[in-house]
């Protein structure tokens, strides 16, 4: 409180409403502390931040993004603060760094949400081959794959097994392509809408309806959402507070700590082997090949069009664009 009583944090995702729950917790755990929370793409908030090194105007206090190959570079750079918070030894071993430059907050798992309602007597896909069923054409949606990496590598680790010929068998589905990770499965939601299943898009715990399924045979992917503490904030109380409680208070049925039990039908997520973890983080950290396949895929799904889903921001936005 002595130093101002907030805390800001850039974070990626697609929409401000999305930073609502960790807000509302916050802030109700700590009465008097004001939790600023502005939402935008990682990678557009990854570029923001080096702009704003750059230019030696640093706004965040704290930084948590999916681009997972730009915290070892902060590292090197110099600019996070090494933190280890109280549970940081619960933390799952791969999901942070050693000397506490970065230290993962929350799982995020992609893969199919559908409505069960929707499909009616089609059976709900699971695996690869599942969204190629002909009466699924014309009722798959998906964010652009050439716009979120963690899209791309949804799909690209498809491509690896069965080849080119799933995506080119993949179109012929004529799939809706959307900007933002979580208008997909909101489609699909709405009574309104002729779209079944999305594909590669995190969970919905919200729906009674939709149902978020794992394969068995291929691959889904998760990833732990890495968190730091720049060496410039002016509350550093107050962001070390932000990132013990996150770390404190996890989501369902995954978080980043060995001592947080999932619930019945789910493993511990480092447990399934065609999670793909490991194997995202190694894609992320390969830029050249991250860039090579990205416009491979473009061949089949063109440019991205509309609007970014969290706005404009600017270069250096110290509040959020809207609630």
């Amino acid at each position: 409180m002595k130093e101002g009583g907030i805390v800001t944090v850039y974070a990626g995702g697609d929409v401000q409403s999305q930073a609502a729950g960790i807000k509302e917790g916050f802030e109700k755990a700590f009465p008097g502390m004001k939790l600023n929370v502005i939402v935008d793409y990682s990678k557009v908030h990854d570029g923001r931040l080096d702009f704003q090194v750059a230019t030696k105007k640093i706004i965040p206090d704290v930084v948590q993004f999916q681009t997972l190959h730009d915290f070892p570079r902060w590292k090197q750079e110099g600019i996070l603060m090494n933190y280890k918070p109280i549970s940081w030894d619960k933390v799952y071993k791969d999901f942070k760094d050693a000397d506490g430059a970065w230290t993962a907050g929350l799982i995020i798992t992609f893969h199919s949400v559908s409505n069960k309602d929707k499909l009616g007597n089609i059976k709900t896909p699971k695996e690869a081959k599942d969204f190629l069923d002909p009466k699924l054409k014309g009722k798959l949606i998906s964010a652009y794959p050439n716009d979120a990496a963690a899209v791309l590598f949804w799909y690209k680790q498809n491509i690896d097994k069965y080849g080119w010929k799933w995506m080119e068998d993949l179109m012929k589905q004529n799939p809706k392509f959307v900007r933002g990770t979580h208008v997909p499965k909101n489609e699909v939601k709405d009574k309104n809408t002729q779209y079944t299943t999305t594909l590669g898009t995190s969970r919905d715990a919200s729906s009674q309806s939709s149902t978020f399924e794992l394969p068995e045979k291929d691959g889904f992917m998760a990833w732990a959402q890495r968190v730091a503490i720049l060496k410039s904030t002016k509350h550093p109380e107050s962001a070390k507070l932000y990132l013990n409680w996150l770390i404190e208070n996890q989501g369902s049925p995954w978080g980043v700590r060995t001592d947080k039990i999932p619930p019945k039908g789910y493993k511990q997520i480092w447990e399934y082997k065609n999670s793909n973890m490991k194997e995202f983080e190694n894609f992320m950290m390969d830029r050249a090949g991250v860039e090579s396949f990205k416009a491979q895929i473009r061949l089949f799904v063109g440019d991205v069009k509309g609007e970014p889903t969290p706005g404009e921001l600017g270069l250096y936005p110290d509040k959020p664009l809207s609630k």
